[in-house]
């Protein structure tokens, strides 16, 4: 893999080992379907984990489990309310990543779905 990342002035860096487990460890807590769909709720606005369980359809303390994942990340932040903790995006960052991904993904698609419809490939 090439070690090196762009910088904001789009200068190529060379990043260390230790960095790069660092940005490893916060693609792995992307990389799991139910993480990405709270974090898509909640770019909505903030929820509890009450509304998320229901919107997600899946148990509370699974909610909670990666909640606490992303929280320790630092793409959700939390502020309490009574009795009730509301959930909220602390790292908007996380947005720009999956537009990059997904208009990658989209590329890549057209660029498949353009060769099965290749006159080459008809009446095979």
């Amino acid at each position: 893999m090439n070690r090196k990342a762009r910088s904001g002035n789009g200068k190529v860096e060379t990043l260390q080992p230790e960095a790069l487990e660092l940005v490893a460890a916060r693609f792995r807590i992307l990389a799991e379907p139910l993480r990405l769909r709270i974090l898509q709720q909640l770019h909505e606005g903030e929820k509890n984990v009450s509304e998320l369980t229901a919107i997600l359809q899946t148990t509370q303390p699974n909610v909670s489990k990666h909640l606490r994942l992303l929280q320790d990340a630092g793409f959700v932040g939390r502020r309490q309310t009574g009795n009730t903790v509301y959930c909220f995006i602390a790292d908007s960052s996380v947005f720009d990543l999956c537009n990059l991904v997904c208009t990658g993904l989209e590329a890549r698609l057209a660029s498949h779905a353009e060769l099965l419809r290749s006159p080459g490939r008809r009446g095979r």
